[in-house]
């Protein structure tokens, strides 16, 4: 059986390779609730999928080949989403060897999800190129166990996320004509890291009430509750986030557990010669 299913998935895709073009998001509010005994945190938040994207290409091969071209990624092969996603998929239904590239654009350790989104559109892409017929139902299944961001990428909208980030319902946030300003300074900052420094705690406010306030009250009421320990410990990203404000946004704020800070302006703001990074991201993107 294992033969015949091998054989008819190479037949079917000798001539074909997958591009996408995985995209990553924003969190506008992030609130941490409560650690849970399997030592994740349960989490309230909205994210907003942003159209910054890297590139992946998975093609039919002899043999299983990974390269990266971009921004180079950091760890070993095993640890990486895109390769856990391939793993799995194989395993199950059988799949054969493929060569996979991926450009970074997304910088990572920014909490923008970059590696969360590879994850998830790897399943995709397999799923198209092996006509596997996964529905978006099974795939989120799927993806929730690469990591608790990788739900979300399967539909990309706006989503509220509850649980660890892989309990998903549609939001009506709609920022359509709004210009995001993303920036990261190059600062790297880990997951595990960030949590650690933080009390799990009850919002003053619900969130979902917060969102449905006009924007401007949200740079008071709309809080990542990473934000206060990680700006305390790294100054200049709270000196990004005054600088989008003297910019003109209307709101700014981190994303994720950072260290990408954006803001969000009605008009396009000039950014010329204001942000000047070694190893940085300025990236300026209608919404």
């Amino acid at each position: 059986m294992r033969s015949e299913s091998y054989k008819k998935l190479l037949a079917i895709s000798t001539f074909v390779s997958m591009i996408s073009f995985p995209t990553c998001k924003i969190n506008l509010g992030l609130n941490i609730l409560a650690k849970r005994k399997d030592g994740y945190h349960e989490i309230n938040s909205l994210m907003y999928p942003v159209p910054v994207k890297d590139v992946l290409e998975i093609v039919p091969a002899e043999n299983f080949e990974f390269t990266n071209s971009g921004l180079k990624i950091p760890g070993e092969l095993k640890d990486n989403l895109i390769f856990k996603a391939y793993e799995m998929l194989r395993k199950e239904y059988y799949l054969p060897p493929v060569k996979i590239h991926i450009y970074k654009n997304i910088p990572m350790g920014g909490g923008l999800g970059g590696g969360s989104s590879n994850g998830a559109y790897t399943l995709k892409s397999l799923n198209n190129l092996f006509n596997l017929n996964l529905s978006d139902e099974a795939l989120r299944t799927y993806a929730a166990k690469l990591g608790s961001d990788c739900p979300f990428f399967i539909a990309e909208l706006p989503q509220i996320a509850k649980g660890r980030g892989e309990i998903l319902s549609p939001s009506e946030l709609n920022l359509k004509g709004m210009y995001l300003l993303l920036v990261n300074d190059g600062t790297h900052i880990s997951t595990a890291d960030a949590y650690g420094r933080i009390r799990p705690t009850t919002p003053i406010q619900l969130l979902e009430t917060v969102l449905e306030a006009p924007m401007e009250t949200w740079r008071e009421d709309l809080v990542n509750d990473f934000e206060a320990p990680i700006l305390n410990d790294f100054p200049q990203l709270m000196q990004v986030k005054n600088t989008l404000y003297d910019l003109g946004a209307t709101y700014a704020a981190m994303t994720g557990s950072g260290s990408t800070i954006f803001g969000l302006f009605k008009n396009a703001p000039n950014v010329d010669d204001v942000f000047s990074f070694h190893n940085g991201f300025v990236n300026l993107v209608e919404l």
